[in-house]
């Protein structure tokens, strides 16, 4: 299983303060020139936050990137009919039909996304569709050989082993900030060298705060972040350390190192992105003020890196950067991560599942902030019948429907009066 990755916005430096602003296998790559051809990109999640900042990184890079292909799950039908103005590309697909029908387009429903996948000549898919929307185009990706720029964490957590069995060695580069960092360092030695992998966490909005504090959380809090500037649901997903928990459970199906050589540590400033410690007690980190257009240029145009993807630290201004341990105990979802990734099969796709079905009772009012999570850790713990290894899509999405199922009947236990 491995990784692969083309950009330019030159920006002044910023000192590395917080404010919002793969594998091994790939280090031989690192030599490699680069081409002269422009890198065909097929863009799924436009409309998104991932999205429409790779939008911006290939418009400031005419030279090296060209869009042949946008899709989106069409929330947002005024703004991908801008992309496509501003693209030139009428290879678009949508999810929703309404809003495929209204934009003229013919490719329009659930497997509309899927279809462009498999029809489009491009060089690099980036999947930022938001959910398990994205397992099939993910899947199709890989089966098409073509090298996928993986946001949509879902898809890999979702589909574990049958995505990675699909995968080619370096076939899939991660844009995650955190496994792009986990690359980037992973080059510094070889895969023997390698002891321990380190995710950093910001800690959310609600860091220090205790669980009777959660209990009266509501959507408008638990969507900002003190860092970074992410979709809604990765916002959200942050503040209760869920997306922690998914990015644990994609780091082992990434690099292949055992979850119990994976560590999770609280870095608030949002600066040092991950970390990998080696046999000799050596440790590299990455580290680049919270910008994610430095890890989405670094993915598009793998392995080549592009001069002014994003500001780099300033060393010369004062700075403090600090690390804590996860507080389990309030923020349970990173250890429930590892248990469904310890346990196999299709566990994690429950976990995944189980948390958008409590995430959006939630945003509806209907269960309290740590309820989401009371939620995911009730399905994970009644999964056993999902623990052995998926052979086919249908596998999975059966199991992402019971635990959509599971989660459903658990919340109306669960609901607010």
């Amino acid at each position: 299983m491995s990784i692969s990755w083309h950009t330019t916005v030159r920006r002044s430096q910023q000192p590395c303060h917080n404010g919002p602003v793969s594998h091994p296998a790939t280090r031989a790559a690192h030599d490699s020139s680069p081409s002269t051809d422009r890198v065909k990109v097929l863009l799924l999640g436009s409309t998104g936050s991932i999205g429409t900042q790779a939008l911006e990184v290939i418009a400031a890079n005419p030279d090296r990137f060209e869009v042949v292909g946008l899709a989106a799950r069409g929330g947002n039908p005024a703004l991908l009919a801008a992309q496509m103005t501003a693209t030139g590309t009428r290879n678009v697909a949508v999810a929703d039909p309404a809003a495929a029908q209204a934009l003229g387009l013919a490719l329009g429903g659930p497997s509309a996304v899927t279809e462009l996948v498999r029809r489009t000549d491009a060089d690099v898919v980036l999947n930022a569709l938001v959910g398990s929307l994205g397992l099939e185009p993910t899947l199709a990706t890989l089966q098409a050989g073509t090298r996928l720029a993986l946001a949509n964490k879902e898809s890999l957590v979702a589909g574990g082993s049958l995505v990675t069995r699909a995968a080619a060695p370096g076939q899939i580069v991660p844009v995650d900030s955190e496994h792009s960092a986990l690359a980037q360092c992973l080059r510094g030695g070889r895969a023997e060298e390698v002891d321990r992998l380190v995710l950093t966490a910001s800690g959310g909005p609600f860091r220090g705060w205790t669980t009777a504090m959660l209990e009266s959380v509501n959507p408008a809090e638990a969507k900002t972040h003190p860092t970074w500037s992410m979709g809604p649901m990765n916002t959200l997903n942050s503040a209760s350390l869920v997306n922690k928990g998914l990015e644990l459970i994609e780091t082992h199906l990434l690099f292949g190192v055992p979850y119990d050589r994976i560590d999770v540590t609280v870095h608030p400033q949002s600066i040092v992105h991950s970390m990998v410690t080696f046999t000799d007690g050596s440790t590299l980190a990455q580290a680049s003020p919270p910008d994610m257009k430095l890890p989405i240029a670094l993915a598009l145009g793998w392995p080549d890196r592009i001069p002014g993807a994003a500001a780099a630290c300033d060393f010369g201004t004062a700075a403090t950067w600090t690390f804590e341990p996860v507080d389990d105990e309030v923020f349970p979802a990173v250890r429930l991560a590892r248990q469904a990734g310890e346990a196999g099969g299709s566990v994690t796709a429950v976990y995944n599942a189980a948390n958008e079905v409590a995430v959006q009772a939630f945003l509806d009012g209907k269960i309290t902030f740590p309820t989401i999570v009371r939620t995911v850790t009730q399905a994970v713990d009644a999964a056993d019948r999902w623990h052995a290894e998926p052979d086919t899509l249908d596998d999975v999405l059966a199991a992402d429907r019971w635990a959509r199922e599971y989660a459903a009947k658990t919340i109306e236990g669960e609901t607010k009066p």
